[in-house]
């Protein structure tokens, strides 16, 4: 069997620069490449004929993410958080030391925490929270 490895988690964004904001200030992660205009043949790969878009990966240790900001295709979606019995990609979970000063930072740069989610568990505190897209976001504290 050949080998396989995660190179990025892309994320479907409405504002590509609001949401580079929200990951790299309010998250910590970094800027690894930023994209401005990407089309043929990527508009094919995305099954979005005559599109053009915009790429941003950022990383925070070992996981790089995609954000992805269509320029003449409309995003769709709601945009709010999807339940977590729902087919498909349900959160990512950030390991960080303090739970409650990220969460506030989250809510500052255009997030959404869900306080009725917050538990204390065998792992450390943890909650959901959202960016601005409704991606879900687990926060756990590590134990260190």
């Amino acid at each position: 069997m050949s080998s396989v490895a995660i190179r990025h988690i892309g994320l479907c964004v409405a504002d590509i620069e609001a949401s580079s904001r929200f990951y790299r200030e309010g998250l910590g992660f970094e800027l690894l490449m930023k994209i401005t205009e990407m089309s043929a043949p990527f508009d094919d790969l995305l099954e979005q004929p005559g599109a053009t878009l915009q790429v941003q990966q950022l990383r925070s240790g070992d996981v790089t993410i995609e954000l992805l900001g269509f320029k003449d295709v409309a995003v769709t979606g709601t945009g709010e958080r999807g339940a977590m019995n729902t087919r498909g990609f349900t959160h990512m979970t950030l390991v960080v030391d303090d739970v409650d000063a990220v969460a506030a930072r989250i809510v500052d740069h255009g997030g959404n925490v869900h306080p009725q989610t917050r538990i204390d568990s065998d792992f450390g505190p943890l909650v959901f929270c959202t960016d601005p897209d409704g991606v879900r976001i687990e926060l756990m504290q590590s134990r260190s």
